[in-house]
């Protein structure tokens, strides 16, 4: 695969949506960011939202008669729309609940969910390439219930062992849980597949979305996910609201995570009957204006064309790798650019500390990430404590890479 740009994007345009990469530090240092699978930034389109609301038609939803309430009750409720769409659900606002996040989404569902159906003898396959909020999660839900968790390895070149897969998931897996993209090695799973043996032998699969869903079209029913989740706030959105697809007939079986207003339909001092699909679910006021706002964001991102997106950020990953491939005191995880791999570069610096190694990016105004990325488990399997990740989205250039290579190289002269 060639370093060839094929420039989709009018990358130029699009930074002038964004009023914060404009920003100047470090004795007027203009900044990079390069943090991307954090969090990423986000546009005055989406940012105008929260006048709009605050100022315009700010009131509790699905609670007055009032106008106020009213037009608030139909923005937020077509937001669940809007989002359902943009992830290919057909079942709409019924099939889309709003979170707080991704980590949330996934509670949801291991409360809901795997509370009242785990017990001894049952197994939760994930893989070693999970966020702590997949494994973290299920792990202590398997605590409580007798299960089992059971992990996928991942392989020399950073993908998932398939074979390994087919070993594991069995009659014994109720849930299968996996990241779409992993958000240190970049590896972008075979989802639909696992989906298919999981459901082979009547389990369930819940896909981490957080790095897919903001980067490349995503279609939950075409790789027939049972949940599948997302957040805001890594797709040109806001912080603090995320996306959780549940299939209707699987959310009508489950029971609340959350219980107090709105979530219910009716309530007596003996019992409480529980609220439609997605309200069931979202107990109390929710995050109206976020919920808005995320809706914005997917509008957004679909005017720029999520193909083209996932072209740049992709082209973007593979101009990083080959730039990091030409030192050889730089070790880089996970796949060779290609088909399977995203928009992300995780690697070291020999004998400098990731920590360090972003310490001194920070002083060039270059922002990455340095840490475990919330994957220890997966650190551990790499050998490494910690790694540091370069992390792209649709406003970053090449010469900005370059300017991450020159700052290496002044953490190599430093420490040599």
């Amino acid at each position: 695969m060639g370093t060839q740009e094929t420039a989709p994007l009018d990358v130029e345009r699009i930074r002038e949506d964004f009023p914060i990469l404009q920003r100047r530090v470090n004795d007027d240092q203009q900044i990079v960011y390069l943090d991307n699978a954090a969090t990423t930034q986000t546009p005055n389109q989406v940012i105008d939202v929260f006048g709009d609301y605050y100022r315009g038609y700010n009131a509790n939803v699905h609670r007055g008669i009032h106008h106020l309430s009213q037009e608030a009750s139909i923005a937020y409720e077509e937001a669940h729309d809007r989002l359902a769409e943009f992830v290919g659900a057909s079942g709409g606002r019924e099939e889309m609940i709003f979170t707080k996040n991704t980590t949330e989404s996934m509670n949801l569902v291991a409360y809901a969910w795997g509370l009242n159906e785990l017990g001894p003898g049952d197994e939760v396959v994930l893989t070693e390439m999970e966020h702590h909020a997949s494994l973290v999660t299920w792990q202590q839900i398997a605590k409580r219930t007798g299960a089992d968790v059971r992990y996928i390895q991942v392989d020399e070149t950073g993908r998932l062992d398939m074979d390994h897969a087919r070993e594991l998931i069995g009659e014994d897996t109720q849930m299968v849980s996996v990241v779409h993209v992993s958000n240190t090695l970049g590896t972008i799973n075979p989802v639909a597949e696992l989906a298919d043996i999981a459901h082979e032998h009547d389990s369930y699969i819940f896909v981490d979305g957080a790095q897919a869903v903001p980067t490349r079209p995503v279609d939950v029913e075409a790789i027939d996910a049972d949940f599948y989740a997302f957040s805001g706030h890594k797709m040109a959105g806001p912080t603090g609201i995320g996306g959780l697809y549940g299939k209707k007939e699987i959310l009508e079986e489950m029971e609340p995570f959350l219980y107090g207003g709105d979530m219910i339909t009716k309530v007596t001092f003996e019992d409480a009957k529980w609220n439609d699909l997605p309200w069931k679910y979202e107990a109390g006021t929710p995050l109206i204006a976020e919920g808005i706002a995320m809706a914005k964001a997917a509008d957004y991102l679909d005017e720029i064309g999520m193909e083209n997106i996932q072209i740049h950020e992709e082209e973007l990953a593979e101009y990083a790798y080959n730039r990091l491939s030409e030192f050889d005191d730089i070790e880089i995880y996970g796949p060779e650019p290609g088909p399977d791999r995203g928009g992300l570069v995780a690697f070291n610096l020999d004998s400098v500390h990731a920590h360090d190694l972003a310490s001194i990016m920070n002083d060039s105004a270059v922002a990455i990430r340095a840490g475990d990325h919330c994957t220890q488990p997966l650190h551990d399997t790499l050998g490494v404590a910690a790694s540091a990740r370069a992390s792209f989205y649709i406003y970053n250039t090449r010469e900005e890479i370059d300017v991450l290579i020159d700052a290496i190289d002044d953490a190599r002269q430093l420490f040599a």
